[in-house]
């Protein structure tokens, strides 16, 4: 397998469960900004969405959105408990965490990476975040990580796009169960390995 990244972007979520796996996987960088890999290759003839992340499978077939990629990488290896059996309740609360992820808080930064964004549309932006995060605060006291007292994808996936928080205006000192949470996530050796790689350790 190759997994397309750029560092400290969204693809960050499934390099962590690679890393957490184990499993055999070769990484190219991407520069999403003339959309060239680090080999030289046009990233767009790899991918034509043109986003990171995107898994090419030993098959050749191509992968592409976060959360169906650390799906198959954590069906690759069952025993890792990272997605949850099928059919079990454990994994259709993992499968509610990754879609509340992706359409409350990914899409919800987008807007504020965009310099041309007029500022009262990222202010708006801002407290509809903090309002999602008053809930996810929350909802911490009541486990450890997300779906229970197990780190799964999902946990994967919170952690990278809340890195992007401070940056975006977004203090997420206010929260104190979801800041235990980020440092507890942060400690894992998987996590640890894959912030490494990304050179953001």
């Amino acid at each position: 397998m190759k997994l397309y990244y750029t560092p400290g972007a969204c693809s960050l979520s499934p390099h962590i469960v690679v890393c957490e796996t184990g499993a055999k996987c070769e990484f190219e960088k991407v520069d999403l900004k003339d959309k060239n890999t680090d080999s030289g290759k046009d990233y767009t003839a790899v991918n034509p969405k043109g986003q990171v992340p995107a898994l090419v499978l030993d098959s050749g077939e191509l992968l592409t959105e976060g959360p169906a990629i650390v799906q198959y990488l954590a069906d690759r290896d069952a025993g890792s408990g990272l997605a949850g059996a099928p059919g079990t309740m454990e994994r259709y609360r993992v499968q509610e965490w990754l879609n509340f992820i992706a359409t409350e808080l990914h899409k919800g930064f987008a807007p504020m990476f965009k310099p041309t964004t007029p500022d009262a549309y990222k202010e708006l932006s801002r407290e509809t975040l903090r309002k999602r995060y008053d809930w996810i605060d929350s909802e911490l006291g009541r486990h450890p990580y997300l779906s229970g007292d197990r780190f799964t994808v999902a946990d994967a996936y919170l952690f990278t796009v809340t890195r992007w928080a401070p940056m975006l205006g977004v203090d997420t000192s206010k929260w104190p169960r979801l800041t235990a949470y980020m440092e507890r996530v942060a400690a894992r050796p998987g996590v640890q390995a894959a912030l490494k790689a990304e050179g953001l350790a």
